[in-house]
């Protein structure tokens, strides 16, 4: 089961960046015929999701009910960072996701990609990938 990783830069502090084109890249790579492929995000104010690619406007509509439902700023949080929303979105969205690959492809709906979730940035991420 090889581990494999790339890293990302993320350009601002909410992003929703499309990483499906890597992880594929690494799945041929790895020649592996079947199997699951797990994609992993090992911080704490980012995730990773899957969901439709199609149209931009879906990643911009997710990030702005979340700053919407996880404000920014409040008097209730207490974490000396600052980032206590970023948190909270991560662990919501999730830091990893897992999928079934055959014929080294990965079984992904019509309209389904994979998104590293930034909360905190912008900063240089860690993508980390097993087969």
């Amino acid at each position: 089961m090889p581990v494999t990783e790339f890293t990302i830069q993320t350009p601002r502090r909410d992003a929703m960046i499309d990483i499906t084109a890597e992880v594929n890249g690494i799945l041929r790579e790895s020649n592996s015929g079947e199997g699951i492929i797990t994609i992993y995000c090992p911080h704490t104010t980012a995730g990773i999701t899957i969901n439709e690619n199609a149209d931009p406007s879906v990643t911009h509509d997710m990030l702005r009910q979340l700053d919407e439902m996880i404000p920014w700023s409040t008097p209730f949080y207490t974490h000396g960072e600052g980032n206590s929303a970023a948190h909270v979105k991560s662990t919501l969205v999730g830091c990893s996701e897992s999928i079934p690959y055959a014929n080294g492809e990965m079984v992904l709906g019509t309209w389904q990609g994979i998104y590293f979730c930034e909360f905190d940035g912008p900063r240089t991420r860690r993508v980390i990938i097993s087969t």
